[in-house]
């Protein structure tokens, strides 16, 4: 790459990450900017080049990767056709880039390749939506950016967009910028810092003029009101209706607290999004209360109403995405964790939108007919076709016990690596820290304790949804001895934390699973011992067999309520707590065997490893053993006192 090209790029790139790095102008992958230059291609000749911002990277951490090297004469050749589809126009963009391996080109590329300046840049700025976002917006926008500035009424992104720009010739050589309705700014010239201090001083001016100094703000935290088990049923409907476990997570945020508790929330809400582009995200407006059926009812009507006849589409699931109720207060919904963090970012940044267009002109969005053909929009339809399988616990919320080291923590890891959110509970205050995920929230507390499991459930609810899956890890082996030196403080240990703790878990988990969209898995990380004692291990094997008891019991009576309650039989993990130096060598002795015979002494001639028992577990909760409930599966390699 020469150096006049990564100048080029490394320029771009700059400009782009201070435009992105300001969510109320570019929020979660919104805008595009690009940069025009001059290379050599494999064969010597000079050629015009636009690099266009690749569909899918983020303006706030793009890199020069991130930029598509197009042929700028080749897309100038486009804009003289009459009419294109975007699917057509997006095989048009990969065509005419000079690197197969480059992303493909923002649908805006036809724009920026049009637009003779050296440098453009795109956003979405919350302010100047909300001065487009009211009848009477051009005339708006006019008042307070100044006759310099071009406007446009809103037009779908894509080939007809760029045509429309392309039509204004004159308009635009006497600017150097142009506002879309309802979709956001264009700043445009030679000079890269000239063109963003423009971009941002257009903002500020809009800003001003809707009395706005901040977008987006959630407010102080608060503390999340209503029944969490409200929550997880809500999470239920919803999940329904999307024909899948969804993530919903409710709100901290006091400023969507006070907008949900509005009195004309509902009213407020129904007039479509911020920008077009939300729509992928929210839906066109978010369902206010609980009532999920009516939501979907009406959502199949303005599916129906608006599909061209026999038109065949990929229906987009009727679930809501936004959740405004007065005691709950905002829930966000996506089918992971990361999606419904976007919706409610999406979801405060137009409350503040708007609320300025109302204290202007009154808040004007698309007609349900645009947001339809937005949201039906061929190029999402084809990301729908053409959309891969997610991993298998996507959606899903675990809780799991022990959750700080051994078989608890590699069956956090293998649930986490699944898709799954998971809440780990453990003593060990390191269990807060065992994975750095914005789907784990590690707790600390003794699981025996009512209330910490409680705390546990509270949290998998109200941060995610619900609990899916419960698997107990959480054990003790206390020291060895014989009967006749039975330990009592050891003995009630053992009992407290290996089987009243599960009887605790699946009291106080019960509602939650109970409520699962694919049913509940329990899974009990159980022991050989409980069929098969050793000698000296009283107290181990009896509050562990007390703990499959409680299992079995569990097994017959939640089966009426679609949870399935398995058993997992470890034996001879030692790369677990449980088993320090000094008591492998003590056990090891007592079979008369040296430690490396110990670790191996099942028939398959294997050591066991926490990672295997975490794999069974998974197998466990699982759609392969959908049917299978009050099954002892060993993880052992082969023990000849149970085969």
């Amino acid at each position: 790459m020469s150096a006049a090209v990564t100048s080029d790029l490394d320029e771009i790139t700059r400009l782009s990450r201070k435009l992105g790095a300001d969510p109320s102008v570019v929020l979660h992958g919104g805008g595009n900017t690009s940069i025009k230059g001059r290379v050599l291609d494999v064969v010597g000749d000079e050629v015009d080049v636009v690099w266009v911002k690749g569909s899918g990277w983020d303006l706030g951490t793009i890199t020069p990767e991130g930029f598509a090297p197009l042929r700028r004469d080749r897309l100038l050749r486009l804009l003289e056709l009459d009419t294109l589809s975007d699917s057509a126009m997006v095989n048009e963009l990969r065509q005419a880039s000079l690197d197969a391996a480059a992303p493909t080109a923002s649908i805006e590329a036809l724009l920026h390749a049009f637009l003779p300046a050296r440098v453009v840049l795109h956003s979405h700025a919350d302010a100047i939506v909300a001065l487009t976002n009211q009848p009477g917006g051009a005339r708006a926008v006019e008042q307070a950016l100044g006759r310099a500035v071009h406007v446009l009424p809103y037009i779908k992104p894509g080939f007809a967009l760029a045509r429309a720009v392309a039509g204004a010739g004159a308009a635009l050589a006497a600017t150097d910028a142009l506002v879309l309705c309802h979709h956001g700014l264009f700043t445009f010239g030679d000079d890269p810092d000239a063109v963003l201090e423009r971009h941002l001083q257009l903002i500020e001016l809009a800003s001003r003029a809707a009395g706005a100094r901040e977008w987006g703000a959630p407010g102080p935290a608060v503390e999340r009101a209503g029944d969490p088990v409200e929550v997880a049923a809500l999470r239920s409907e919803v999940s329904r209706a999307a024909g899948r476990p969804v993530i919903l997570v409710q709100s901290t945020s006091s400023r969507a607290m006070s907008y949900a508790a509005r009195p004309d929330v509902a009213a407020v809400t129904a007039r479509g999004p911020a920008t077009p582009e939300h729509l992928i995200y929210t839906k066109r407006r978010p369902m206010v209360g609980r009532d999920v059926d009516a939501f979907v009812a009406d959502h199949q009507r303005y599916v129906a109403e608006h599909r061209a006849g026999d038109q065949e589409i990929v229906e987009i699931d009727p679930a809501p995405r936004v959740v405004l109720d007065p005691q709950l207060g905002l829930l966000t919904v996506g089918r992971t964790a990361r999606a419904a963090a976007v919706v409610h970012d999406i979801a405060l940044h137009t409350m503040d939108i708007v609320e300025a267009a109302d204290r202007a002109g009154g808040y004007l969005s698309l007609d349900e007919a645009g947001c339809f053909a937005m949201e039906y929009w061929e190029l999402e339809q084809a990301k729908l076709r053409s959309a891969t399988d997610l991993p298998e616990f996507t959606g899903e919320v675990a809780v799991v016990t022990g959750a700080a080291s051994g078989i608890g923590r590699a069956c956090a890891q293998r649930l986490l690596d699944l898709g799954a959110a998971v809440v780990g509970v453990d003593l060990d205050p390191a269990v807060v820290d065992s994975f750095d995920s914005p789907v784990w929230r590690g707790m600390v507390g003794d699981v025996a304790e009512a209330e910490v499991m409680r705390r546990a459930a509270e949290v998998a609810a109200r941060d995610y949804g619900g609990v899916d899956i419960l698997v107990i890890g959480a054990g003790i082996f206390p020291p060895g001895a014989p009967l006749a030196r039975l330990d009592e403080v050891e003995w009630r240990r053992a009992l407290s934390v290996n089987a009243t703790a599960v009887a605790v878990a699946f009291r106080e988990l019960h509602p939650y699973l109970a409520l699962a969209p694919r049913g509940g898995r329990v899974v009990l990380v159980s022991t050989k011992n409980v069929a098969a004692p050793g000698p000296n291990v009283a107290a181990y094997s009896a509050s562990k067999a007390a703990a499959a008891q409680t299992a079995r019991v569990a097994a017959l009576e939640w089966a009426r309520d679609g949870i399935r309650v398995n058993h997992v039989e470890p034996d001879a993990v030692f790369d677990t707590s449980l088993w320090t130096a000094d008591l492998l060598a003590t056990r090891a002795a007592s079979y008369g065997l040296t430690v490396e015979e110990y670790k191996t002494r099942n028939l398959l001639g294997i050591e066991v490893t926490s990672r295997m028992v975490a794999e069974a577990v998974a197998q466990l909760c699982s759609s392969a053993f959908v049917a299978t409930t009050g099954a002892h599966i060993t993880v052992d390699g082969g023990n000849d006192r149970l085969v």
